[in-house]
């Protein structure tokens, strides 16, 4: 029989969506299950987009240029501008979601076998896009004491090496919800000014931002122009995770050129994807106001509710709509299928992610779990009881 590639044997199978049989069977049981586990938004996508879709009339569905419509691209730049990024059309390469944007950016920096820095627990499938790449993750150690902030820079420095070629962040941070300070980012810049680094930003939960906080972008501090690659995506923005329209932005025009190659070998972003996200750009801010209202309730909802519970500890989180929460017990993987396969609450059960899958590090995470609070208030609260009833019948239970 042929044999796969060692390549496809290496690639990481997503530690997200793992547990989907056991919540199927939980279901098939007759279970209700709180899904905490996926970043998939249950709020409505702006009416102004759908729209659009609707409204589409073009009589061939055709190719795009690679690097995205130059009307999709016009309406970027303008959006960013207003966020005070400095850039032009000619700076936005349009994707197949913020996926293909991260690929691309790995693939077009770094050579086989070159080194990307990024703080752990981080984005699970940022090791599928690495091992896609042939790029080598090396993880840094951030921790659930002090809300997983930004590692000292002389942690990073232990780490840099000849072979290492970039940095990489996400902000507000996908799992723990950390949102990165200006002053954590000019340090970052002085680290990537010395060692001649790359820095990756992804900016996919830039709109969520609680109790006034200011959001800070690398494209926000001077003298990075060079090192700075912006990678975004309308999913969550939006709330519209099927659309797969991301981009890539950077002011290092070799870079782009490189970039563009890439995109050029996948031909071009969908045509109806990029209609939806030139026309979600007409949203008004009424709606992100209510979103961030509405996130920002669920957030206080969810962290005071697992605060209470005894044994649980959860930092409260400045962005995004995740927390990693601290449990009792002996192992988020065992547990958060056994919560799936042997218990339920009034026929009623938890779906969550145990965060090993966001670590790199070997043993990190076993008694964490990451939870998107990505349902209604009235949802989470439900949830809660569950997990709290959940976490006094499981056996592996450590006090």
């Amino acid at each position: 029989m042929p044999k796969i590639s060692q390549k496809g044997l290496n690639m990481p199978a997503s530690p997200i969506r793992k547990l989907t049989p056991f919540a199927d069977q939980a279901k098939k049981e007759g279970k209700k299950i709180y899904h905490l586990n996926i970043g998939q938004p249950d709020i409505d996508t702006p009416e102004v987009m759908l729209n659009a879709l609707k409204n589409i009339d073009f009589k061939i569905w055709a190719y795009t240029a690679s690097e995205g419509t130059a009307s999709y691209r016009a309406k970027l730049a303008d959006y960013y501008n207003k966020l005070n990024y400095g850039i032009t059309p000619t700076d936005i390469l349009v994707t197949n979601g913020g996926s293909e944007a991260i690929t691309i950016a790995m693939q077009a920096c770094l050579n086989p076998g070159e080194e990307i820095i990024i703080p752990e627990p981080f984005y699970a499938n940022y090791n599928g896009f690495a091992c896609s790449a042939d790029v080598v993750v090396k993880p840094i150690m951030s921790y659930i004491g002090n809300g997983f902030a930004l590692p000292a820079i002389s942690e990073f420095e232990k780490l840099i090496t000849d072979k290492t070629k970039a940095i990489a962040i996400c902000n507000p941070n996908n799992p723990t919800g950390y949102l990165y300070s200006r002053e954590e980012l000019e340090a970052l810049k002085e680290l990537c000014l010395k060692h001649d680094l790359f820095l990756f930003s992804d900016e996919a939960y830039r709109e969520f931002c609680y109790d006034g906080r200011e959001f800070i972008s690398p494209m926000h501090i001077p003298g990075l122009e060079e090192n700075v690659v912006i990678l975004d995506t309308v999913s969550k923005r939006y709330s519209a995770c099927g659309a797969r329209i991301g981009c890539l932005i950077t002011k290092n025009k070799e870079l782009y050129q490189t970039a563009l190659k890439f995109a050029q070998a996948r031909l071009s972003p969908s045509l109806e994807g990029q209609i939806a996200g030139e026309a979600a750009i007409d949203t008004p801010d009424s709606y992100f106001e209510a979103v961030s209202k509405e996130y920002t309730a669920r957030r206080d909802i969810l962290v005071k509710g697992l605060n209470t519970i005894p044994g649980v500890f959860c930092p409260n989180p400045g962005g995004a709509f995740y927390v990693v929460a601290k449990l009792p017990i002996d192992n988020a993987d065992k547990f958060c299928q056994w919560i799936l396969e042997e218990f339920s609450y009034n026929d009623e059960t938890v779906m969550m992610a145990p965060a090993t899958g966001f670590y790199s590090t070997a043993g990190s995470g076993m008694n964490e779990v990451r939870i998107a609070y990505v349902l209604k208030g009235s949802e989470l609260q439900k949830a809660l009881i569950c997990l709290e009833k959940a976490l006094e019948a499981y056996p592996g239970r450590v006090d």
